[in-house]
């Protein structure tokens, strides 16, 4: 009892459930993840997965891709990529770098726009995949099939 007791106090928070939508696929597979969505006024913050190629290595680690927290705002029409971290093959995930670039505008057709729609439109969104490891096979697909 002890021991089970222990180990509840000593595990680390759970991990909210993710909610993948599948935002495109051209140099990667792009996923917003719904479940981390914070709203803030007129637009919030939410966490994207980039997905890689099943090849991509670096520094002789294979990668599935990385995550990266952005804010928007939906009035603004404007997005601005706060950080990214990578995460390996296996899900582990390294240390976010900060993204110093300004806000910008969310062109209509770019990587960017369909972040802000997702993001300005969860109630209109479907649910593409909800673990990360789903989310990396459904991304490889698309991009092995040229988008």
């Amino acid at each position: 009892m002890l021991l089970t007791l222990l180990s509840l106090l000593s595990a680390g928070p759970a991990q909210p459930p993710h909610r993948f939508v599948f935002l495109g696929a051209g140099r990667f597979a792009q996923f917003a993840d719904m479940a981390s969505l914070r709203p803030e006024g007129s637009g919030g913050r939410i966490r994207v997965f980039q997905v890689v190629e099943p090849d991509f290595r670096a520094g002789g680690a294979a990668y599935w891709g990385g995550w990266s927290w952005w804010r928007f705002d939906c009035d603004a029409s404007q997005v601005d990529r706060l950080d990214f971290a990578s995460v390996r093959e296996g899900g582990e995930e390294g240390p976010a770098t900060p993204d110093a670039a300004p806000a910008y505008e969310a062109a209509q057709g770019g990587d960017a726009f369909e972040i802000l729609v997702a993001a300005c439109n969860p109630e209109d969104q479907g649910t593409d995949a909800g673990t990360l490891e789903e989310a990396v096979a459904h991304g490889r697909m698309n991009l092995a099939a040229g988008g």
